[in-house]
């Protein structure tokens, strides 16, 4: 008999039924010894938690206050991950948290410190940093067998609509009630795995990333949002590796997510839907897998963690502070982003999508060429700002 893990699962619609969906295929619902939800009807996934009976609760303390879990995975939106997280852990839970791990850096030193105090593990769900795909590349990098890193760059245009804005209460914002903390944005929700992957990557070890020196940036917003819809960023790590990242959710057409990236000796790149690719100068070439074809594979990582298969969860929240700083940076640097005007965009009323003629193909130019929009001749840059990080803020 397969041996279980106990799992609660808080936020069951939106990303929670990505979860929900591999616990059914795995035959493993009934490893949940709860979910938390304030509005469990809405995922498409109700029926099933009925069926497996499955209780609900309304918050992390409803369900400590009855029961026990030896995993915690939090799947709702930003500014929830640090208290759940925290709740958990000092509840006895190890925890998987969705990314981005908190919406700021004290949050995240708040988590760290509980980890440590607990014991528990704290992983969290950058998706492809528990890929054996790019942990095989990542152990690639460390042997130096592409020589030493030189600069990279990724890419992610996927156009958003008004739907997409209109889903919660919190999409778009930088505060929820209170003050807390959400910046939710292009760069911190849906391709933040992709700049993190940047940085992940260059990490000296397996839960670490690497360092952030300095940052140039440029966001923008075509939507009527808190935050922004477009971002362009340029990354100077502390070994001076040149690291470029653009997208937007303002444009008509779809790039899916591709990067590439330059060392001494050889070259390494990935299209979606394809195996990343490491060519050498020489004409040598290594294929890994697709690291979006791993894409769960963080939940079957931890189980085995819990289980005492392995401890290697790859990516804790240490590796985590590189992307939570660029976005931190970012929005101390742009308190209002760039706004386009009225005149530069675009309206499709039958998709409800606001977008900038002309701006994917200036991103595509950017990305093959590491500019910023504000280096090139877009008509509608408005130029960069750069700052520096604090290498204390690093907890490695």
């Amino acid at each position: 008999m397969e041996q279980s893990c106990r799992i609660v699962l808080a936020g069951t619609a939106g990303y929670g039924e990505l979860y929900l969906q591999t616990l059914k295929e795995q035959n493993r619902l009934s490893w949940l010894e709860g979910v938390i939800d304030i509005f469990p009807e809405k995922s498409s996934f109700y029926q099933d938690i009925q069926a497996a009976g499955v209780p609900v609760y309304e918050s992390m303390e409803a369900f400590y206050a009855e029961r026990e879990a030896e995993l915690a995975v939090i799947a709702t939106p930003i500014h929830l991950h640090a208290g759940q997280a925290v709740t958990a852990m000092k509840a006895g839970s190890n925890v998987l948290c969705e990314k981005p791990a908190s919406a700021s850096w004290e949050e995240a030193e708040e988590m760290r410190r509980v980890r440590d105090e607990t014991g528990k593990f704290l992983a969290i769900g950058f998706n492809w940093s528990f890929s054996n795909a790019v942990l095989e590349f990542k152990e690639d990098i460390q042997a130096g067998r592409f020589g030493r890193p030189l600069h990279g760059s990724a890419l992610v245009l996927w156009p958003r609509n008004d739907a997409y804005y209109a889903r919660s209460s919190w999409a778009g914002k930088k505060l929820g009630a209170g003050g807390a903390p959400i910046f939710d944005s292009v760069a911190n929700n849906a391709t933040a795995h992709f700049m993190h992957n940047l940085f992940y990557v260059l990490g000296d070890t397996k839960n670490e990333s690497a360092k952030i020196d300095t940052l140039e940036m440029e966001v923008y917003r075509a939507n009527p949002i808190e935050t922004f819809d477009t971002c362009a960023l340029r990354a100077i790590t502390d070994r001076g590796v040149d690291l470029a990242f653009f997208a937007s959710h303002a444009v008509e057409k779809e790039v899916n997510p591709s990067f590439y990236m330059e060392f001494e000796e050889a070259v390494v790149s990935y299209e979606w839907g394809k195996p990343m690719k490491a060519v050498w100068h020489n004409g040598t070439e290594k294929s890994y897998n697709d690291p979006e074809s791993e894409h769960m594979h963080k939940l079957n990582v931890c189980i085995d963690a819990v289980l005492g298969h392995s401890q290697d969860i790859r990516c804790g929240i240490e590796a985590s502070y590189s992307h939570l700083l660029t976005i931190e940076s970012v929005h101390q640097m742009f308190p209002e982003s760039y706004v386009f005007g009225e005149e530069e965009k675009q309206v499709d009323a039958s998709l409800g999508l606001t977008y900038i003629p002309g701006l994917a193909e200036v991103l595509e130019t950017c990305y093959a060429e590491r500019k910023l929009p504000g280096e090139t001749t877009a008509s509608w840059a408005r130029g960069t700002k750069r700052t520096s990080i604090d290498e204390s803020r690093y907890p490695y």
